[in-house]
């Protein structure tokens, strides 16, 4: 994107003077789909797609806020850090503004002018995108950099959860907060301990299919999902002493999953650990260079979002199906929350042409929805470009 532009467009809006350039990067998940709110792991990445940022601080408290992305602009206070569901997309800003607030950190008035390369409602985090940009924005521009990027994370999380309603999980924050370049992460989702893992796949790329049909989380069944897993750990713990259902083996899950009462509940929570075991896997094969070994992981973990946790439906399938026939292609699954968005596939580079001219004639055959296709690397996390 160019940023002299984003940044001309800024001072249209509201004048001449100083004013700083943030990048907020976008993620995927390579696997580990409805572990992280589970306790469990997973292994996502930041990606070269992202939010840009302008912002200049205001002596006052207006709040001025304009997207490139979306016709709607809003001012207000920061004193006025309330839902508000005219406000759409500023309601993430919002979020985090109010967030930081009521956890001490100082927050004032500014301009704002965010516009994003992100397909919007495609499962590639938008949301946490924004959040960790105008944390970055506040960090640098009222609180001198001061703030710890794990607790900002953890309050992006929470402005997510209990300003927006999105039960999710700290995976989406954390990746966006601490991406590296050619690095994906191996996360455990209950302590934070990570570790970074060369993402190098020498003959193979990964691709991003849009399936470009949006899905909004908090209109979606993803928070019903969450609280299907809660019901099941609250089952298996009148038997067993756990915390969360990743701590449980698959072995010690089969031994009790016949104290969850309703089929459904219990094809979740196995979902859920076999998962957590898929990503274990999926970490010491790209260690070791077993690139199709990660495929076969991958193109598990798509069977098991499809039959078990049924987060996937007809759009996500038939790319996804698409794309497992089409030789060079060695796995392929959906990434993010699911009910639409995008899928991943690795694919032989020399081959990536002729994938996409298949995968994108055949899934328009099956859906009549026309595919975008990106192929992008690892990139860095949240920062101040400018």
């Amino acid at each position: 994107m160019n940023t002299e532009k984003l940044k001309n467009r800024f001072y249209e809006l509201y004048g001449e003077g100083e004013a700083t350039v943030f990048f907020s990067p976008s993620r995927i998940n390579i696997i580990g789909e409805h572990t992280d709110y589970n306790g469990g792991f997973v292994m996502p990445g930041a990606i070269e797609m992202g939010t840009y940022g302008v912002a200049r601080k205001r002596v006052d408290n207006v709040l001025k806020m304009v997207s490139e992305n979306f016709e709607l602009k809003v001012e207000t206070t920061v004193e006025n850090m309330v839902y508000e569901n005219r406000h759409g997309w500023a309601n993430y800003v919002k979020g985090v503004i109010h967030e930081l607030g009521v956890s001490g950190y100082k927050t004032g008035g500014m301009e704002i002018l965010v516009n994003g390369n992100i397909p919007i409602g495609a499962g590639l985090s938008s949301s946490a995108s924004l959040e960790l940009l105008v944390g970055e924005m506040v960090n640098c521009l009222f609180n001198e950099g001061r703030i710890d990027r794990l607790e900002m994370i953890k309050l992006c999380q929470n402005a997510e959860n209990h300003f927006i309603g999105v039960m999710c999980g700290i995976m989406d924050q954390f990746a966006i907060g601490m991406g590296r370049k050619d690095k994906c992460i191996l996360l455990d989702c209950d302590t934070q301990v990570h570790e970074y893992i060369d993402f190098c796949m020498d003959e193979h790329v990964l691709v991003i299919m849009n399936t470009n049909k949006r899905r909004k989380l908090n209109e979606s069944k993803y928070n019903e999902r969450r609280a299907q897993c809660e019901e099941a750990l609250e089952e298996i713990r009148k038997y067993k002493d756990i915390k969360n259902l990743c701590q449980l083996s698959t072995v010690e899950f089969e031994e009790c999953a016949m104290y969850i009462g309703d089929p459904g509940r219990r094809n979740r929570a196995r979902h859920v650990v076999y998962e957590n075991e898929r990503v274990k896997k999926a970490a010491a094969a790209l260690k070791s260079g077993e690139i199709e070994v990660l495929g076969e992981l991958i193109n598990k973990s798509h069977e098991s979002l499809r039959d078990l946790y049924e987060v996937t439906g007809p759009d996500l399938d038939s790319i996804v199906e698409a794309a497992t026939g089409c030789a060079g292609c060695i796995g392929a699954r959906m990434t993010g929350a699911g009910f639409g968005g995008c899928a991943i596939a690795i694919v032989q580079a020399d081959r990536v042409d002729d994938f996409i001219r298949h995968v994108s004639d055949e899934y328009l055959d099956r859906t009549g929805y026309r595919a975008d296709f990106y192929i992008t690397g690892i990139g860095d996390g949240t920062r101040v470009i400018a």
